[in-house]
């Protein structure tokens, strides 16, 4: 697998994302049970069937563009909305970076680390483990790079993510994935309870730290990406700009604004990811 990852992170984005679009009607059509989660998430959102339709090739797309962006040469890509960051930088408060599974969110941390990393800091980005130890190397020894630091889903990536905020510094989660057992609550998504992360609602409480969101939008024909940028809207967070102290409706908060920012563009979010699922023990 090594190999075929070394293979396929030398083609050009556009040849990865044609063949990624073919595997993901391909997997589409062959599990029934992954066709009707994707279209039950999707209609519960509100996506049109287009958009829907346009989320199954892009999945795939997402999928065969990770060796290029773990292993291959960079690729282009623009900010829009980075004043934003710099801002928070210069507030000195730490950053809480969300993006959820949308667009290409592997092009966030090396187009983070390339921009700011010198001028202010490494970007820590928490992380789950690969089970399988050869993945779980490949994936330790590609994300890791100057100005980028990953960490595992554990207590002690918890303490790292909490001590770089309270130096100022800028950490990326994922809060859309399912946590383990006793690490979330269940808050609405898209109209459906989702057991979701606290994490993030409580390390911005314990830091003050400024909440950022964005995504990485997958441009056509293989151009590259353009990186969004946002505050979480000022309608969610009652003109505040910051997540309640109150840990449920924070979560609640997180995952409205998640809901805002997915529905900018739908047809890249991954709607067959199983966001509505039990958590598992944390003994798996």
């Amino acid at each position: 697998m090594q190999r075929l990852f070394q293979l396929l992170s030398q083609w050009p984005l556009f040849a990865l994302h044609s063949l990624g679009f073919i595997l993901g009607w391909l997997a589409f059509l062959a599990s029934p049970t992954y066709r009707k989660r994707l279209w039950l998430h999707a209609r519960s959102a509100g996506a049109s069937r287009s958009q829907a339709l346009a989320a199954v090739g892009q999945s795939g797309a997402m999928m065969l563009e990770i060796p290029r962006m773990w292993m291959g040469k960079d690729v282009p890509f623009s900010w829009h909305g980075e004043q934003h960051i710099i801002d928070a930088y210069t507030s000195g408060k730490g950053i809480i970076f969300l993006t959820p599974h949308f667009g290409c969110f592997e092009i966030i941390g090396k187009a983070w680390a390339y921009r700011f990393g010198n001028q202010y800091s490494d970007f820590t980005v928490l992380f789950r483990p690969a089970r399988k130890k050869w993945l779980s190397d490949l994936v330790a020894n590609s994300r890791n790079r100057p100005g980028l630091l990953t960490v595992p889903t554990n207590g002690s990536g918890v303490r790292q993510l909490l001590k770089a905020l309270k130096q100022g510094k800028a950490i990326g989660l994922l809060p859309d994935q399912v946590p383990p057992e006793g690490q979330g609550v269940w808050v609405p998504f898209f109209g459906q309870n989702a057991y979701t992360m606290t994490l993030a609602a409580r390390l911005a409480q314990q830091t003050g730290a400024t909440v950022l969101m964005g995504w990485g939008e997958r441009l056509p024909w293989g151009q590259g990406y353009l990186i969004h940028i946002e505050p979480l809207p000022h309608e969610i967070t009652q003109n505040t700009g910051m997540l309640s102290q109150d840990l449920n409706l924070a979560c609640s908060q997180m995952n409205q604004a998640m809901e805002t920012l997915i529905l900018q563009k739908p047809s890249q979010y991954l709607w067959g990811y199983g966001r509505y699922k039990q958590p598992r023990s944390n003994q798996e």
